[in-house]
């Protein structure tokens, strides 16, 4: 765990999980592509935030792959939550995760620290397991021209989960891609919006229509 911002008495943490690959056991290094574009997600989180409430880390994964069964993102991301856990006792915690980081995010959401998974076109494959989710709040957004993963399986997930979580949604970008770049500052400010919601539900509204949680198809935005 990697702190960025920690106030002196914390009531929330949102924890921030880059991407990476399907396969790879070469180390994870902070000036990768797949971790520096998580940056300007993380500033517009930080904004959005109360300063004097919300402690802001990243989990720094020990490799860039995810590795099969190793799922080793997953692992570091639960050591990451103990370790929050110790150092500032129980927390209502919001992972918040891209691409390989929300397939990480989501398997990590059984964590008893964790109340909220936000994931940026996320990568979760037919079958990913979704009972981890019970009493947790997962929102996905994906964008419709993301051809590196699937919001057609982003959909499928989130549809499963519903029958566990708290709550489960989704929303798709017109025209964003996996990288986040086309209506970047639509997926900044729409990612900072759903983490201050689900840490604050009563304060902060939510930035989705509610057809985001109905059983129809989910609204492109």
């Amino acid at each position: 765990m990697l702190l960025q911002h920690r106030p002196t008495r914390p009531r929330a943490a949102v924890l921030v999980l880059h991407g990476g690959q399907a396969t790879s056991h070469r180390p994870a290094r902070p000036w990768q592509l797949a971790a520096l574009r998580m940056n300007p997600v993380a500033r517009a989180v930080s904004a959005a935030l109360p300063p004097e409430d919300v402690l802001i880390a990243r989990v720094r994964y020990r490799v860039r792959g995810w590795n099969d069964d190793r799922a080793d993102p997953a692992r570091d991301t639960l050591r990451a939550l103990d370790d929050l856990a110790e150092l500032t006792g129980p927390l209502p915690t919001v992972l918040l995760g891209h691409s390989m980081g929300g397939r990480a995010a989501l398997r990590a959401a059984g964590h008893p620290q964790v109340h909220g998974v936000v994931a940026l076109a996320p990568w979760w494959p037919p079958g990913e397991p979704v009972d981890q989710t019970a009493g947790r709040h997962i929102v996905a957004l994906h964008g419709d021209h993301d051809h590196v993963t699937s919001p057609t399986e982003t959909a499928d997930c989130v549809r499963r989960a519903r029958g566990t979580a708290a709550q489960a949604g989704m929303a798709v970008i017109g025209g964003g891609n996996h990288a986040m770049l086309r209506r970047h500052a639509f997926w900044h400010r729409t990612a900072a919006a759903l983490v201050a919601h689900l840490l604050d539900p009563g304060g902060t509204p939510d930035p989705l229509p509610e057809e985001c949680y109905g059983t129809g198809d989910f609204p492109v935005l």
